[in-house]
C-alpha cells in the first residue's frame, strides 16, 4: 500500500490519466481525492460520479451537458461534470459499468478534450483531469469485447492497483484508530481505545467488505461502547466477533483455551495500542529490543516482512 501511495504522489504532479483498480470498499475514491489534492489542480474542483448508477441516455447528460429542448424534461441548458470540472479532477467510478456507446464519446473526449452537450451542434472546450476506477478486470472485458481497447489503454496511463484489506493486516489498527477518533470528534465523546481481545478480533478478520467495511464496524462500535474508555469485543458485528472453534476438555466439556503465544500476540497488540502505534515504546515498556518485536509483528502479520525496524 505504501508503494502505491508513493505512486500516486508522484504522478499527482503531472496530467496522466489515472486508472485505479482494486475491490469494492477499497478505497479508490479516496485515493483519487488524494491524488487531486497533491496536483496542481487542487484548487480547483473534484467531481465524482458512479458510472453504473445512471441509465446511458442519463449518464450522457451528467456527463457532457445537454441543450434546453434537447429531450422532455429538458427545461433548460445543463453544463456537464467535464464541464464543471474543468480547471480540477474528474473521478469517474466503475468506469467499466459504462454501454460500449458511450465508451465511444468518453475515448473521444479524453483525445480530443472537448464534449458536445446532449441537442447541441457545437462541440464545448473542457480541461479536467481524468482519474477512472473500476473493481472489475478491463483487460479480460476487453478481450471479452465487452469493454473498447483503445479506451482501456487511453485510460490506463498510469494504473494503480489497491490491495484488499485482507492482504495487508498491518493497515488494520492504524485504519482503526483513524476512524475511532473521527467518530469520536463528531459525536463529540471521549477518546477510545480497543480491548485486547477487540484488537485481536480485529486484525484476525479477513474483511471482505475492506475498508468500507471496516469504518462502519468502528462506527457502529464506538456508538455501541456508550463513551466507555475502550471498544469491548461485544460492540463489533457479530461477524467480526465469531468464536474461534473451542477445544474440548477430557471430560467432553468446550472450553476455549488460549495459548501461550495467544497469550503473548495478545499483550504485545494491546500494548502497542496503548502507545499508538510507536514500536519504540511498546519495546521499552515490554523491556524487549526493538528487533525482537519487529520479528514479533512481522510474524503477526502486523508489518510487512520487506520493511525495517
Amino acid at each position: 500500500m505504501r508503494r502505491v501511495i508513493e505512486l500516486a504522489d508522484r504522478i499527482a504532479r503531472s496530467e496522466a490519466t489515472v486508472l485505479i483498480t482494486g475491490e469494492s470498499g477499497t478505497g479508490k475514491e479516496r485515493l483519487a481525492r488524494r491524488i487531486h489534492e497533491s496536483s496542481k489542480r487542487r484548487s480547483g474542483p473534484f467531481l465524482a460520479l458512479n458510472c453504473g448508477a445512471l441509465p446511458e441516455n442519463l449518464l450522457e447528460s451528467e456527463l457532457f451537458g445537454h441543450k434546453r429542448g434537447a429531450f422532455t424534461g429538458a427545461a433548460s441548458d445543463h453544463r456537464g461534470l467535464f464541464e464543471a470540472a474543468s480547471g480540477g479532477t474528474l473521478f469517474l467510478d466503475e468506469i467499466g459499468e459504462t454501454a460500449p456507446a458511450m465508451q465511444v464519446k468518453l475515448l473521444r473526449a479524453l483525445q480530443e478534450q472537448t464534449v458536445r452537450p446532449v441537442g447541441a451542434t457545437r462541440d464545448v472546450a473542457v480541461d479536467a483531469r481524468i482519474v477512472a476506477a473500476t473493481h472489475r478486470d478491463l483487460s479480460a472485458m476487453v478481450e471479452a469485447g465487452t469493454f473498447r481497447a483503445d479506451l482501456f489503454y487511453r485510460l490506463r496511463v498510469v494504473p494503480l492497483e489497491i490491495p484488499p484489506l485482507r492482504d495487508r493486516p498491518e493497515d488494520v489498527l492504524p485504519l482503526a484508530r483513524q476512524f475511532i477518533a473521527r467518530v469520536c470528534a463528531q459525536n463529540q465523546c471521549g477518546p477510545c481505545s480497543l480491548r485486547p481481545r477487540t484488537l485481536d478480533l480485529l486484525v484476525a478478520y479477513q474483511w471482505p467488505g475492506n475498508v468500507r467495511e471496516l469504518e462502519n464496524a468502528i462506527e457502529r462500535a464506538v456508538l455501541l461502547a456508550e463513551g466507555q474508555p475502550a471498544i469491548e469485543p461485544a460492540d463489533l458485528p457479530p461477524e467480526v466477533r465469531a468464536e474461534r472453534p473451542k477445544r474440548s476438555t477430557k471430560h467432553g466439556a468446550a472450553l476455549e483455551i488460549a495459548t501461550l503465544e495467544d497469550l503473548e500476540r495478545r499483550h504485545i497488540l494491546a500494548t502497542l495500542e496503548h502507545f499508538r502505534g510507536s514500536r519504540k515504546e511498546t519495546a521499552e515498556a515490554l523491556g524487549i529490543g526493538e528487533n525482537t518485536l519487529w520479528r514479533r509483528l512481522t510474524r503477526y502479520g502486523v508489518i510487512k516482512r520487506r520493511e525495517g525496524p
